[in-house]
């Protein structure tokens, strides 16, 4: 009796541990901006269609896997004095020599807010940011989920070359990318990212 009793417990346990997961996954992600699709499901590669957003941008320099956490504060500053509302995902826009396998892991790199619409006008932008609009652009997505590690967006990379390779159809149109759509607070194993590389057809 003592024996079925515990495993009820664990049983319980566990389901309320799932429910307190999803419930912390759910609660950090914020809404997209106007039009974005929806993440790219783990582990899958698609051509995606992005209509125009209008973005605040930050350039940092340096080393390339510390760039999303230096730039964040500068630009959460930003939407706070503006009382703009938080959207996902954060973008960073790698230097197009990420594309290379023997890229330099130091570079500058752009890291940007969305804002949810391309009506929102701020009122205060500071010296260091910079709010641009960004065009309509197609890119193919490969979807993953895990850690923000910046190995992981090495690899992301290269699984989008070597699609690219079976695709000749579509040629590279822009530097790199990477959504990160979950907060700190999700845990590493539920974090969802999108890697990215703009292209366009022959």
């Amino acid at each position: 009796m003592k024996l079925n009793t515990g495993l009820v417990l664990i049983g319980v346990g566990a389901i309320l541990a799932g429910a307190l997961l999803l419930g912390a996954y759910n609660a950090a992600s914020a809404p997209l901006p106007e039009g974005f699709p929806e993440p790219t499901p783990d582990g899958a590669i698609a051509i995606k269609q992005y209509p125009a957003y209008r973005a605040a941008t930050v350039q940092v320099t340096g080393r390339l896997a510390d760039a999303p956490s230096q730039g964040f504060s500068p630009l959460f500053n930003h939407i706070s004095r503006n009382d703009i509302s938080m959207t996902a995902p954060v973008e960073t826009r790698y230097p197009p020599t990420t594309l290379q396998a023997d890229a330099s892991t130091e570079g500058q790199t752009a890291v940007s807010f969305l804002y949810r619409s391309l009506d929102i006008v701020p009122q205060e932008i500071a010296q260091d940011v910079q709010v641009e609009d960004i065009p309509p652009m197609t890119v193919v997505s490969l979807g993953m989920r895990g850690g923000y590690s910046y190995d992981n967006y090495i690899n992301g990379i290269a699984q989008l070359q070597a699609w690219l390779v079976e695709h000749p159809e579509y040629v590279v149109a822009g530097p790199p990318r990477r959504f990160f759509y979950d907060g700190p607070f999700v845990p590493d194993f539920l974090k969802r990212n999108d890697i990215q590389i703009p292209v366009e057809q022959r």
